[in-house]
């Protein structure tokens, strides 16, 4: 049988209200009341009714993430699986539960988003990806929610985002592949209305233009995050008369479809192409080569934004002094898949 409040506050010789006042934390309530009511409530096995306490404070300690595409294709790439490892993480130790909700397209997103916080169901929202128009981020900024954006908004400064300077890593990436004595380096991004893409793509330009490289729109190639986008570049990539001796991948499972399209066709990396991709994900030292890669701190950006939008949801008026933007550190691995200066290949 269900244990109730009332079953409690009989055992302990102490009013059902006071029981409730010992749930919620109440000042009034002596340290003795509050450790013999808990005592009991073990005792007992009692578990409090979240939805009914929710009803009384006006919160529900779970924030919602947000996918921007359905479940079955994103976990398929580790990224995703890493950052929302961290917000977990985080969350649990905040006492907050996590629940996950995505959409075939921004209709459902926004239609999902709408249903769990005027339903209050969610005391907040993480949005793991930034578009350079999005419905969903005005919906939330119009309508007051708590939310953390894990990427950067165009249209909005002042929101809370948790990003990397994607700009300066593309850039390094570039860079990198250039002091290996490359000139011609493709570009695989992803796709042009999300704004990690675009920002990858301008620093792979401000890289090449800043050592006076030509840079010819055949080697730059957009597509998604998956390794079917890198598998495909490939075979209009080294069918080209005067292909990239070097490639910059948006992802590491772009790089994967990269390697798997450059081994059907039976060229090597790096000697026929080197390679430099983004995130660092585990699989990315364990490949054939293993591939240099940006670590992006994936983990500490899915903690950060658990934590920074937990706080905000906890003490909405108390941000002064407080950064809206939070920059995540980033760091080039290098490994065998970039580690070879370009010969006169495809020439």
């Amino acid at each position: 049988m269900t244990v109730t409040i009332k079953d409690v506050a009989k055992k302990a010789g102490v009013s059902p209200s006071t029981v409730s006042r010992v749930l919620s934390g109440h000042p009034r309530i002596s340290l003795e009341t509050s450790r013999k009511v808990k005592v009991i409530m073990e005792e007992m096995g009692y578990t409090p009714n979240m939805m009914a306490k929710s009803l009384v404070s006006k919160t529900t300690n779970s924030i919602c993430i947000i996918l921007p595409k359905p479940a079955e294709e994103l976990f398929s790439n580790l990224f995703f699986m890493e950052l929302i490892r961290g917000i977990v993480t985080q969350s649990s130790r905040s006492g907050y539960d996590v629940l996950i909700s995505s959409g075939a397209n921004e209709k459902e997103e926004l239609e999902a988003v709408s249903r769990l916080l005027k339903g209050r169901r969610v005391d907040g929202v993480i949005l793991l990806y930034s578009r350079k128009d999005d419905a969903v981020i005005d919906f939330l900024q119009s309508g007051g929610y708590p939310f953390v954006l894990v990427g950067r908004s165009d249209r909005y400064e002042d929101i809370l985002s948790v990003d990397n300077d994607n700009i300066m890593a593309a850039y390094d990436a570039t860079n990198h592949l250039i002091s290996m004595g490359h000139e011609r380096i493709g570009f695989v991004s992803g796709p042009p209305n999300l704004i990690v893409s675009s920002d990858r793509l301008e620093g792979y330009r401000k890289a090449m233009q800043g050592k006076g490289l030509t840079m010819k729109e055949e080697w730059i190639v957009e597509g998604e995050f998956l390794q079917d986008s890198g598998y495909r570049a490939m075979s209009f990539f080294m069918n080209l008369p005067n292909r990239p001796t070097a490639l910059v991948a948006v992802d590491d499972m772009v790089s994967f479809g990269v390697l798997r399209g450059l081994n059907e066709l039976k060229y090597k990396v790096p000697e026929d192409l080197a390679i430099v991709s983004f995130n660092n994900i585990p699989l990315s030292e364990l490949s054939s080569p293993p591939i240099s890669s940006i670590d992006i701190g994936i983990y500490h950006l899915g903690y950060t934004a658990s934590q920074v939008l937990i706080q905000n949801i906890q003490k909405p008026d108390n941000q002064d002094g407080y950064t809206n933007r939070f920059v995540i550190p980033h760091r080039l691995i290098v490994r065998e898949s970039s580690m070879h200066a370009p010969g006169n290949q495809g020439v």
